[in-house]
């Protein structure tokens, strides 16, 4: 059998010029006997690390490479014309260059795409194995159009950076005249300069039958149809995965083009396995270590919190300590500690908590969370289990209007080249696959629509799901061929990456420079002009960056807002204040008054409120389970315990104590550890590990935990029979629970809401619409809600109004101004030299239209913007409003 190795291969990261998935390829390279295969993704390096992991686990040897983007001159030149050129890393050295490549490309080179130039292939050929690509390289293109001094001068250029045992000639035969032509010439000039040739096939998908999938595929891409004559593609459908004896057979009469793939193959070896966290160094005061220096700040954050280090808290401060120490994260807790106590210092509200990580009384005393976890309960092994090394996940909520203060702390802290926002990538859901397809096919809208439509919006939602839950859309497809094609390739192609983008939250914070381990590029979109990584969240954990997501919560600013208000007018308020268990609050959440109550606005969760009652913080806590899909299931049980219309029982006295709180229900993912640890003995981290065992219905390691828990419960002096029906009933139940500290943290902001609402109505709804001005239909319900409770609303007015909604006196009792900025078709820099002009203004007021008109900026406040106002009122201070308007003509 012949030996070949594929250099030069698209996946799906070639976004949307390239449909082979990284499972299918492995795959089929199994089945073809093909050890060797590399990825050269278009001018980015988004799929390097999954393919790597993908080879590695299936034995096969990955090579990570590019097909970069060479610009004719200097990058610094903007021409849009550029050569295709594939580069492969030979080596660690090689395969840093390559990220400063692919960096480089998309931070300074890019223009239409990202490019390389001579220069920097100069400065970073190190390590790197070139070839000279497809018809589009340097030298096949300059054939393919006359250019043999350019063809031999791009050759020679080349060969002198990379070296010519480094620099192949390569060959391609798709069957396209073009190539047969150019290859002619290419074996040539190799033999003229000595270089070496290599043979490839420019795969883009794995199968020879995806080949129309592919041409549908580009016409998404390039929004035209298969039935343009002008559109871009290509006369072949030779562009996929091929074995070895296909490709010994069209390269025949040059052996060696298939012979020194393999060379190259085994010439490439690099090693991107864990070699350990890279967290970034924090600098500690002087005569303090990392570690001292994290106890100090604990241990004085516990004299404020519980004003002791002693006895169950120093216990369980040093439990943590030592176990965070022991697996190297102090640094990791420093740094959220010091972008939390920027935040608090200025006045950037942050959230109490979520997930886990509100289990631990490390983060409790650096008051990066809000909940005692003494009290409430909470166990750290569900947020750190010292059995299982993984980097810890504190998640952080901040005021979203703030949130990137936070952010631009850490950047100017740690170094612009050290942090950067994460990519992510948006693909081909179900019905955006339908109607793309259904684009490129030349179908009308209405004839896709038809199909789009019976596909059911949900996040999960899949072709083949819609078809086993869609009678009529199976009817539909029976009866129409051409509906039938449509879905067919939709198919082929659902799922696919389409774009890249930013996430919402992550921020990857960097030790070294990050171009030392993963590629960068300039995003666009909403986040244009900011650098991200090409590499996603979970690559980016798997070589042991510290990824921190920085989440803008929007109920937060809520919260700011309504204390600001509730101050100015004269009450002293601050959020620590707050009680959790507020009478008039609990009052108001049992009538299902929950519109702005943070998770319980919309219908079903305030039925499901009212259904459970809660008159203490610890309902709400529940509560917070409860309205999540798995839990939910366990709502009626629940309900019916907690009122009274259903008995509750425990299988065991040892689980009355922790299941008391739910009403024998294990509500909570951290009952289910309980029950182990109390019942079976198992410790804490092994109890996280049957938890987890249990979410992921993993069947062999459910087994030995069975075993282990019957015989555990031997200790308790429970039977083998009682001791099994208790590990089912546990089982039955983890697939639903949900993390206690994650709804304890929650649900503080949901008890502080309640508590806004309840004792400070109008201010709460002030700065509640405040928040959500720019919607329209959020608008809408507050409007009501204000209504159903009484509360007046005032019209804009352009000597009472703030750019925000504000609270004023009105007939003797409390209302709500709309704010100028909720005025359409204003605007806030319109908005704001208002305000500007009016505090100038005698009296800080205008008292007359011609006073206003005088004063504004009317390069700011155009005629529009007045004709706007009036027309909502907000100049009706100064007579009747048609007259306003007709004075404004």
């Amino acid at each position: 059998m012949n030996e070949f190795a594929h250099l030069h291969l698209h996946t799906e990261f070639s976004l949307l010029d390239g449909m082979g998935r990284i499972d299918e390829y492995v795959s089929r390279a199994q089945e073809l006997g093909i050890q060797h295969m590399a990825v050269t993704d278009h001018g980015v390096m988004y799929a390097a690390m999954d393919w790597y992991q993908a080879g590695v686990a299936a034995g096969l040897h990955p090579i990570i490479g590019m097909e970069a983007y060479l610009a004719e001159g200097p990058i610094s030149k903007r021409e849009r014309k550029s050569y295709h050129l594939l580069l492969l890393a030979e080596n660690d050295t090689g395969y840093r260059n390559l990220l400063k490549l692919a960096s480089t490309a998309s931070l300074e080179g890019f223009y239409y795409r990202p490019r390389v130039d001579l220069e920097l292939l100069q400065k970073y050929g190190e390590g790197i194995i070139a070839t000279s690509a497809c018809l589009g390289g340097p030298v096949a293109n300059n054939f393919l159009h006359g250019n043999p001094e350019a063809a031999r001068r791009y050759a020679g250029d080349l060969s002198e950076i990379f070296g010519k045992d480094r620099f192949y000639i390569e060959l391609q035969d798709h069957g396209l005249k073009e190539q047969l032509q150019t290859n002619r010439e290419m074996i040539d000039l190799a033999r003229e300069l000595n270089l070496p040739l290599v043979a490839t096939n420019d795969v883009h998908y794995c199968s020879e039958h995806d080949a129309s999938a592919q041409d549908v595929l580009i016409c998404v891409q390039t929004n035209t149809t298969i039935h343009d004559p002008k559109r871009m593609k290509t006369d072949s459908n030779q562009f996929f995965l091929k074995g070895p004896d296909e490709m010994a057979r069209l390269f025949a009469e040059t052996p060696d083009a298939i012979s020194n793939t393999i060379r190259i193959a085994e010439m490439c070896n690099i090693d991107l396995g864990f070699k350990g966290y890279q967290l970034p160094d924090f600098d500690v005061p002087e005569g303090f270590t990392a570690e001292s220096y994290l106890r100090h700040l604990c241990e004085r954050g516990a004299m404020e919190r519980y004003g002791t280090v002693e006895g169950a808290v120093g216990e369980r401060l040093n439990y943590e300590l030592g176990i965070i120490e022991s697996m190297g994260f102090t640094s990791y807790f420093l740094v959220t500690w010091d972008f939390v106590h920027f935040a608090k210092t200025n006045d950037i509200l942050v959230g109490p908590g979520r997930g886990s990580s509100a289990g631990s009384i490390v983060t409790y005393c650096l008051n990066i969370t809000g909940l005692d976890p003494l009290k409430y309960d909470l166990i750290f092994e569900r947020f750190l289990n010292p059995a299982r090394i993984s980097m810890p996940d504190i998640d952080i909520d901040f005021a979203d209007d703030r949130r990137s203060e936070v952010i631009d702390y850490v950047v100017r802290k740690y170094g612009d080249d050290r942090v950067a926002q994460i990519v992510t990538f948006g693909t081909l859901k179900a019905k955006a696959a339908v109607r793309d397809v259904g684009r490129a096919l030349g179908m009308s809208f209405a004839d896709t629509d038809r199909v789009a439509r019976l596909i059911p919006v949900h996040p999960a939602m899949t072709i083949d799901k819609a078809l086993e839950t869609v009678p009529e859309l199976v009817k539909l497809l029976a009866q129409e061929q051409q509906l039938k094609e449509l879905v067919d390739t939709a198919r082929k192609v659902e799922g696919l990456a389409r774009h890249s983008s930013t996430h919402a939250a992550g921020v990857v914070i960097s030790r070294d420079p990050l171009v030392q381990h993963v590629p960068l590029q300039r995003a666009g979109g909403k986040s244009e002009g900011e650098v991200t990584t090409q590499f996603p969240m979970a690559q980016l954990e798997g070589i042991g960056l510290l990824k921190m997501d920085f989440l803008g919560l929007k109920t937060l600013t809520v919260i700011r807002k309504a204390i600001d208000l509730i101050r100015a007018a004269g009450h002293d308020i601050s959020l620590e204040d707050i009680p959790l268990d507020d009478p008039k609050a609990m009052e108001g959440l049992c009538r299902g008054e929950t519109a702005g109550v943070f998770q319980l606005e919309g219908g079903m969760t305030t039925r499901m409120t009212t259904d459970v009652a809660p008159t203490a913080f610890e309902d709400i806590v529940a509560l917070s389970a409860l309205i999540r899909p798995g839990p939910m299931q366990m709502a009626p049980d629940y309900i019916a315990r907690r009122h009274g219309r259903a008995t509750t029982e425990y299988m065991h006295p040892l689980m009355e104590t922790i299941l008391k709180e739910t009403h024998g229900v294990p509500l909570y993912q951290e009952q289910v550890m309980q029950i182990a640890n109390v019942v079976a003995g198992f410790s804490m981290a092994e109890s996280d590990g049957l938890r987890k065992a249990m979410g992921k219905k993993l069947p062999a390691e459910m087994a030995k935990y069975r075993d282990r828990f019957i015989e555990g419960c031997r200790t308790s002096d429970i039977a083998a029979k009682l001791a099994g029906d208790i590990f089912d009933m546990i089982e039955r139940f983890a697939g639903y629970g949900f993390p206690k500290a994650h709804s304890a943290a929650y649900g503080v902001i949901t008890a502080q809401t309640a508590y806004l609402k309840a004792n400070y109505p109008v201010e709460f709804m002030a700065a509640l619409m405040s928040t959500e001005m720019g919607t329209t239909d959020k608008t809408v319900f507050n409007v009501v809600e204000c209504r159903r409770a009484g509360i007046p609303l005032l019209p804009p007015n352009v000597n009472r109004s703030h750019l925000d909604y504000s609270v004023e006196e009105f007939e003797g009792k409390q209302a709500i101004r709309f704010g100028l900025g909720a005025v359409k078709n204003v605007g806030l820099g319109a908005v704001e030299s208002i305000l500007t002009s009016r505090l100038d203004a005698t009296g800080q007021q205008f008292s007359s239209l011609e006073a206003f008109c005088d004063a504004v900026d009317w390069s700011a406040v155009n005629k529009r913007v007045a004709e706007c106002l009036a027309k909502t009122g907000a100049l009706d201070g100064f007579g009747e409003r048609a007259a306003i308007l007709a004075s404004l003509e």
